[in-house]
């Protein structure tokens, strides 16, 4: 069962997103799980100048966290983003999200799926 971050952090999420997971033929995963430890590009930026430690934490249809670590996350939905960097999150996050903004869910240097910033929880008051 997950443990959801907001537990073990003690502070809400940054960031929520909607997102699409590619296929595999798009270049995506055969499947994913909650506790995809994936990292976040910026749409704008090239991948060469940097990938982020943003992770995200999968809701159902309901808004609520997937606890069940088992059973593959849908394909599109709402995700949870965390910034595991409290310095990237001052010096560079604090100024580049906000609603609207598009990336992707990377792994390595693959495209897994894209996202877009639907709205800011925690971005300003998380430590």
């Amino acid at each position: 069962m997950w443990v959801s971050y907001e537990s073990t952090r003690k502070h809400p999420q940054d960031f929520d997103v909607k997102y699409k997971l590619f296929s595999v033929s798009e270049g995506g995963r055969k499947r994913t799980f909650q506790g995809l430890r994936c990292d976040f590009a910026y749409q704008e930026d090239k991948i060469e100048d940097g990938i982020y430690c943003i992770h995200p934490e999968f809701e159902d249809a309901k808004g609520n966290i997937i606890k069940n670590t088992e059973i593959p996350v849908p394909i599109v939905g709402i995700a949870r983003m965390w910034i595991l960097s409290n310095e990237g999150r001052n010096s560079l996050h604090k100024k580049k999200i906000r609603v609207g903004v598009k990336g992707y869910m990377m792994e390595g240097a693959r495209k897994i799926g894209e996202v877009e910033v639907i709205k800011i929880v925690g971005l300003y008051s998380n430590s």
